[in-house]
């Protein structure tokens, strides 16, 4: 069956710690929405969510390599510019305006990307009306030359470290060339709306959701007991703060705490946070389990004790929005410690649904763990409290369908 279809430019597809996307498309596409999905990498990991394998809608690779891909770019960009040159020529000089700024090739393998996609792939799917991008940074700079190259519009969707390490310039641009801009959290809202000055482009928050179905409330949680069992889901990056949850737990070791911890996920600071547990003396009270498929993470949500994360802005401005491993803590009734940074406040509020402290506080950290471990009413409490706001606020669906009229209105072919 063919109609007006959705082009989604997305960095990567499938990967794991984007289910938030994978979900979104398989809300939309029950919705009646139909999509094609233009990637600009192919998968890392060796495995997926469940949603990936319930969707429908057809994906495409781009060429990646600038310089070893180049013939494969280069040559439906030329074509295109000899079938549409003044709006390749449109793009070419918005892209010189672009490196002028940030002297990056990217912005060239961007232009020429975006060149394959509206001279090579858009001519097999002509069915494709809009192009929405999922990240601010290189998605949506390939759907803006692909807009400018093929008259389509675009809009995109902004997050969290796309937004805070991008050039202020380009990102201010991108929004006032958008048809409108979505992210997920009031707090980005604020934030690009600041940005983006006088410029009148729509800016919507649509926080992402997740499946209540497989986040099941009324998990039977006994009084907490030593050894207590805390629990860290992330990616190992700088701006998850892992290091103060580390030293916080030495803090309460050396107070007489008995606990033991359990980190899953993996990234760049693998082995700099591993070292540390053993620098800390923390190696045999941890254990790190990697990368796990969603299945076991929820298991160890219904093993533990407490949630523990410490997210602070990284040295480059990354931060985060609301890391949906909070929604799904809450989701299971598992109290969670957090820092004040960024959204977070929007998800775990302080002394509601569990505690927040300021980044980079180990002491202040530590005792907030304890205090929420021993002390039963605040975590019957936040327990109960932010089952009820995942529910009215973060529930995938209701927000799939918030987010279906926001494209039904700006996209009149969808609608």
């Amino acid at each position: 069956m063919t109609g007006p279809t959705l082009g989604m430019i997305l960095k990567g597809y499938p990967r794991i710690s984007e289910s938030f996307i994978s979900n979104e498309i398989l809300l939309l596409e029950e919705l009646g929405f139909r999509i094609r999905i233009f990637s600009m990498r192919h998968p890392r990991e060796p495995f997926c969510h469940d949603s990936v394998r319930r969707i429908r809608a057809g994906v495409d690779y781009l060429p990646t390599e600038l310089f070893t891909d180049f013939p494969r770019l280069v040559l439906p960009t030329a074509m295109l510019a000899v079938r549409e040159p003044h709006r390749f020529l449109a793009a070419l000089g918005k892209a010189g305006e672009r490196f002028a700024r940030t002297r990056s090739l990217g912005t060239v393998k961007h232009l020429l990307q975006a060149g394959y996609l509206s001279g090579h792939l858009l001519r097999r799917h002509p069915d494709v009306v809009h192009l929405h991008a999922h990240f601010a940074h290189s998605p949506s700079s390939v759907a803006l030359f692909s807009s400018m190259q093929s008259g389509l519009n675009f809009s995109f969707t902004a997050h969290a470290k796309d937004i805070y390490t991008s050039n202020r310039a380009q990102l201010r641009e991108k929004i006032s060339l958008a048809s409108f801009v979505v992210t997920c959290t009031n707090y980005n809202k604020k934030y690009l709306q600041e940005l983006a000055g006088g410029v009148d482009t729509p800016i919507h928050c649509v926080y992402h959701g997740i499946d209540l179905q497989l986040f099941s409330g009324g998990v039977t949680r006994n009084e907490p007991r030593e050894p207590y069992r805390l629990l860290t889901v992330a990616r190992l990056t700088e701006k998850k703060g892992i290091p103060t949850i580390l030293r916080a737990l030495a803090l309460l070791r050396d107070r007489g705490v008995d606990f033991r911890y359990t980190l899953i996920g993996s990234g760049d600071d693998r082995d700099q946070i591993l070292g540390l547990i053993f620098d800390l003396g923390l190696q045999d009270r941890c254990r790190w389990l990697g990368t796990l498929p969603h299945e076991q993470v929820i298991e160890e949500f219904r093993r533990a004790d407490l949630f523990v994360l410490g997210c602070q802005i990284a040295e480059n401005g990354d931060r985060d929005g609301i890391p949906n491993v909070l929604v799904e803590t809450q989701a299971m009734e598992l109290p969670a410690v957090a820092t004040t940074v960024s959204a977070l406040s929007e998800i775990v509020r302080h002394g509601e649904t569990g505690l927040l402290v300021e980044p980079e506080n180990p002491e202040a950290m530590a005792k907030a763990i304890l205090r929420l471990l021993t002390d039963h009413n605040l975590r019957r409490r936040s327990s109960r409290s932010g089952r009820k706001l995942v529910e009215t606020s973060f529930d995938n669906r209701r927000l799939a369908e918030k987010l279906a009229r926001i494209y039904r209105h700006h996209i009149p072919a969808l609608a």
